[in-house]
């Protein structure tokens, strides 16, 4: 009987291999998705433990490179295609470590990274949109946003910080902006980094219990958490009415770190490998110019 357990959850894990993360992991569009219902601690795909986990990221760094030069190298032939990865989640789920450690794979010259606060008096006076615009990758690059525009319908909504009439509309905005980054060429790569409210507590407890941290640490942490029912329902309106085609949303489990930032830097290899980018040719005579080189 153990062999048989053993033998179906081998099984199971081959299948979770042979789908594309971005299937397993993408939210259903169509109807409001109920964030009590999915395992913040899951493994729904992937490495079955850490040590796996962690080995398998490693593995992914020098594709992720390759696919990344690639990109930028197809650009300086006139390819306007770049990527956009959007990270979003509760205070703790990991978003500047999820930078961190993507970033660590890649040319950081060919990235853009851009960590969005409270908007400042200037952005404050321009659509919500407008600081979006202007951070947004250029062709070749990889953009990646630690938190973006979804903060103008999430703190926004759970704060009452415009008018309900307002807020409704921002999301058709949003739909409207992303199939425009679509059709420009940008490939838009939502995550929500699903973390649970305990997790969140010992997080927040690990960097009280260390000085070094405390920087990161604010009172009004505490006071935030109070308003979790509040913003897991925001999420969910905006996971509903914000998964399009042109722009699907991803729920990766964010619990286990490991986890994390393995399904993370797959979801990114799976859409850069779907690009496909290629070295464009020489426009120059490859041979005539090493004969100069050669006698020069």
């Amino acid at each position: 009987m153990a062999e048989k357990r053993d033998d179906d959850r081998t099984k199971r894990r081959r299948n979770r291999r042979d789908t594309p993360l971005r299937d397993a992991l993408r939210v259903p569009g169509g109807r409001r998705p109920d964030l009590t219902a999915y395992d913040a601690s899951a493994i729904p795909a992937g490495p079955a433990d850490k040590a796996a986990g962690l080995a398998a990221t490693a593995a992914l760094g020098p594709r992720l490179a390759a696919l990344q030069e690639r990109l930028y190298a197809s650009s300086t032939a006139g390819d306007r295609r770049r990527l956009l990865l959007v990270l979003q989640g509760m205070d703790t789920s990991g978003k500047g470590g999820t930078v961190k450690h993507v970033i660590g794979f890649l040319n950081p010259s060919g990235c853009r990274v851009r960590a969005f606060k409270a908007p400042t008096p200037e952005e404050r006076a321009h659509p919500f949109l407008w600081r979006i615009e202007k951070a947004l990758p250029e062709p070749g690059e990889i953009g990646i946003f630690d938190r973006s525009h979804y903060e103008d319908v999430l703190i926004a909504r759970v704060r009452d910080l415009v008018p309900r009439e307002r807020l409704d509309r921002r999301y058709d905005e949003i739909n409207r902006f992303e199939k425009s980054l679509a059709e420009d060429g940008v490939t838009v790569v939502k995550v929500f980094l699903h973390l649970s409210y305990e997790e969140q507590r010992n997080r927040l407890l690990e960097r009280l219990d260390n000085p070094e941290k405390h920087w990161k640490f604010s009172p009004g942490d505490i006071e935030e958490r109070a308003a979790w029912p509040a913003y897991r329902e925001a999420y969910e309106i905006a996971l509903d009415r914000c998964a399009t085609d042109e722009a699907p949303w991803y729920l990766v489990p964010a619990d286990r770190k490991w986890y994390r930032n393995w399904a993370i830097s797959e979801l990114l290899l799976e859409h850069l490998e779907a690009l496909d980018p290629r070295y464009p040719p020489a426009d120059f005579d490859v041979d005539e110019c090493r004969r100069r080189l050669l006698t020069t």
